[in-house]
């Protein structure tokens, strides 16, 4: 697999329409999840992949062929995914951690209840702040110092925002097994 990426990525360097495709074509419905995940509808996932894209193109000559390229790939749209957030975030509530509600941990009879599309569509229709540091935390395995230094928010908001999305998630999922 190194090899075909090293020729994929060669290819595309030297601006081969086809192999660019090539390489749209093998990450595309992949890197559409991470996005759908970041977005908060079908339309803003389809603009953080075209930027995704756009960048993976600009930075293709940065790849050193160390580690995976499909990690490389992934880190570069989660990145955009994030960068798209903070460019268009007008405001994250701050809440203190101390003044939100204690929620229980969602049970995982509930989340085996629900299709992952109707989990999707759950974190989509999350507040922006909740639904990035939510990815960001649970998904991606950022820790909270990092997430407050990528959006610029404290470690507080960042544990905050994570905690609100967790209780509205459990809230939602309580509310559709009545």
């Amino acid at each position: 697999m190194i090899d075909q990426d090293h020729d994929l990525i060669s290819r595309c360097l030297r601006k081969e329409v086809a192999a660019e495709y090539q390489l749209y074509r093998r990450f595309a419905a992949k890197m559409y999840g991470i996005c759908l995940r970041y977005g908060g509808d079908e339309m803003e996932a389809e603009d953080i992949l075209q930027l995704g894209f756009v960048r993976l193109f600009q930075c293709l000559h940065q790849f050193k062929f160390e580690g995976s390229f499909d990690g490389w790939v992934h880190r570069i749209f989660v990145t955009t995914a994030i960068n798209y957030y903070r460019k268009n975030l007008k405001f994250i509530r701050e809440v203190d951690l101390t003044e939100a509600v204690d929620a229980e941990a969602i049970q995982e009879d509930v989340l085996s209840a629900i299709t992952t599309r109707e989990l999707l569509e759950i974190i989509q229709n999350l507040p922006i702040g909740y639904r990035t540091v939510f990815n960001m935390y649970v998904i991606e395995n950022y820790r909270h110092q990092e997430i407050a230094n990528l959006l610029g928010i404290s470690v507080g908001t960042s544990k905050s925002q994570l905690h609100l999305a967790k209780s509205s998630i459990k809230r939602i999922l309580e509310s559709r097994n009545k």
